[in-house]
């Protein structure tokens, strides 16, 4: 599918991997919904890409609901969805202060696994309302997991239950909505240069991207947006969960 004059909406716009793919989509003529928790964020990378901003959790089935209906209205349609909200936990299952607290883990899986899962439910319905071209596709989703559903360390219970459910979900609803013409792919990163690390001392992050065979360094947001960018002009890319990690395996801690 190609980008141009197309529109595109994306959670977890605000920052990290999410602004990355906005401005890079923009960058080559796409129409883009910001969509985030951070207003202030949000804002300013929509108005960055000229798109529109529309704050939302992206486990309401309202606030997402507004979301896709804000691209419709504003820009007439929706062509593709680009998953990157997400949130993170460490805790063991039993640690110092007892078990690992339930709602924590009923938190993650809400936002990370039944968000993104909100998202592609409703932004295929609005993908579905499009012309198809002349192969027959209307659209593209595109989610994001993590090296974490297939190497979970120490403390990531929570957090690889929901990537790995991201990308047990992709080639089933790859299959179910193969007849709208929409495809369905899912980017696995491994450590990456976003927000949630550039907390840490420069030291630690150094070391993290020491771990990394090659390149030696911690991912950027740019290289997620060049496959976000691939997999959806690539028509035969569907059903899949592409690792971009540089070869890491991650260690169990």
């Amino acid at each position: 599918m190609q980008i141009t004059d197309k529109v595109f909406l994306i959670t977890g716009g605000g920052s990290g991997l999410g602004a990355a793919t906005a401005r890079l989509l923009a960058k080559n003529g796409a129409k883009i919904v910001v969509v985030d928790v951070n207003e202030e964020a949000g804002s300013s990378v929509a108005e960055e890409v000229s798109g529109v901003f529309v704050r939302a959790d992206v486990s309401s089935e309202a606030d997402v609901q507004t979301a896709v209906q804000t691209a419709v209205e504003r820009f007439g349609g929706l062509h593709g969805v680009v998953n990157c909200a997400g949130i993170g936990s460490a805790a063991r299952v039993i640690g110092k202060h007892g078990p690992f607290p339930l709602e924590m883990f009923q938190r993650v899986i809400q936002v990370n696994l039944i968000g993104t899962f909100n998202v592609i439910r409703l932004g295929a319905a609005a993908i579905a309302e499009m012309e198809p071209n002349e192969d027959g596709e209307r659209g593209v989703i595109v989610n994001t997991a993590s090296v974490a559903a297939f190497e979970g360390q120490i403390g990531q219970a929570a957090y690889s239950a929901s990537k790995g459910g991201i990308v047990g979900m992709t080639l089933p609803i790859a299959r179910d909505l193969a007849s709208y013409g929409i495809r369905v792919c899912t980017i696995a990163p491994g450590i990456f240069d976003t927000p949630l690390l550039g907390k840490l001392p420069d030291a630690a992050r150094t070391a993290l991207g020491q771990q990394v065979p090659f390149p030696q360094r911690l991912g950027k947001p740019d290289e997620y947006a060049l496959l976000a960018k691939q997999i959806i002009l690539n028509p035969m890319l569907n059903g899949e969960t592409i690792r971009l990690d540089g070869a890491i395996r991650m260690s169990p801690r």
